[in-house]
């Protein structure tokens, strides 16, 4: 999408003219919107585009009943809580929140103001929500995965490479699911025979000393658990991959797309379609602690043929059977 469009799409009420504003006796309504990303990060804006829509298609049409305020936490914690603070003193009707990096900067903004989430691993390990059913307080929204999932992370990784005995584990262990995503990997690697290390994604210093340090023995792999810090460092961690000549299984869709090897994850931009009813019917009424927080619906496999030939890998034609996109 281009940026004119995106701006045009987004832009709040200045791209509609007065006479196309609230309808006379019509509430402006505010829906805040706080993203970890940079505002030019391509997946991060195409989601927020997919609310947008989805919202409109719901009858809340930005500048004319609603406006939508949009942060971009650009990867650093620390404007993401200058921004939670900064949406929550607007004290808009809901907030839309995107991962734990910022669910947990909004809560301790904020108590009242009913919040949204998307693509949070462990909402009640984290202790947003008091439980999936009854979430309980001002939050509710969608996981992006149950850890079994992580296990099958290590499974692909295997079966497109073989000789693979060894494993680097992308994680941060700062959020919940960063050492839950690690244990349930942990969990399946003897029986496959594999040794796994750690390496966490606090800094782009750290990750790339980190994978040099492990590529320096064979048969190693790396698998990319899903957190913030590891999608904002996603170009940094997909060309050490290609550099170090690793086979890499990732946790979402925009690695493979970005060149990364294989992915398998849940459909996030599908999160934020969702995301838009739970804001609707919070805009009519509803309250967060009636809304149970809600699984993914559809999982994806990517399989970026390119890579794998760079990579001297031929993929299983029983894998790309099962793949729903393949990159060639």
């Amino acid at each position: 999408m281009k940026r004119r469009e995106f701006i045009t799409l987004i832009g709040g009420a200045a791209a509609w003219p007065l006479t196309a504003r609230a309808q006379q006796g019509e509430r402006m309504r505010r829906i805040g919107v706080l993203m970890p990303f940079t505002a030019d990060d391509l997946p991060g804006r195409s989601r927020l585009v997919t609310f947008v829509q989805a919202l409109q298609q719901l009858g809340w049409i930005d500048g004319r009943n609603v406006r939508i305020e949009p942060r971009w936490g650009g990867g650093n914690a620390g404007d993401i809580r200058k921004f939670a603070a900064e949406l929550a003193a607007l004290a808009p009707d809901v907030i839309l929140a995107d991962s734990s990096a910022t669910v947990a900067p909004l809560l301790e903004a904020t108590r009242s103001v009913p919040i949204v989430f998307t693509i949070v691993a462990d909402p009640v390990g984290a202790g947003y929500v008091d439980s999936l059913a009854q979430p309980g307080g001002n939050i509710t929204g969608f996981t992006n995965f149950e850890y079994s999932i992580t296990g099958k992370w290590l499974e692909l990784l295997k079966d497109i490479d073989p000789r693979v005995t060894r494993a680097a584990v992308l994680r941060d262990s700062t959020i919940a699911a960063g050492p839950g995503q690690f244990g349930a990997i942990q969990a399946v690697a003897p029986s496959l025979g594999v040794d796994l290390r750690p390496i966490d994604v606090r800094d782009a210093g750290e990750i790339e000393r980190a994978i040099a340090a492990f590529a320096q023995r064979s048969n190693g792999g790396l698998i990319v658990t899903g957190s913030p810090a590891a999608a904002f460092h996603r170009e940094l961690i997909i060309a050490l991959a290609a550099r170090h000549r690793l086979p890499a299984v990732y946790n979402s869709r925009p690695y493979a797309t970005g060149g990364g090897l294989i992915s398998y994850g849940p459909d996030f931009v599908d999160q934020y379609r969702r995301a838009a009813a739970y804001v609707d019917r919070i805009l009519k009424g509803e309250k967060p602690a009636e809304l149970p927080v809600q699984a993914p619906t559809r999982y994806e496999l990517v399989i970026n043929l390119k890579t794998a030939k760079a990579l001297g890998l031929e993929v299983p034609a029983t894998l790309l059977a099962l793949a729903d996109e393949v990159i060639e």
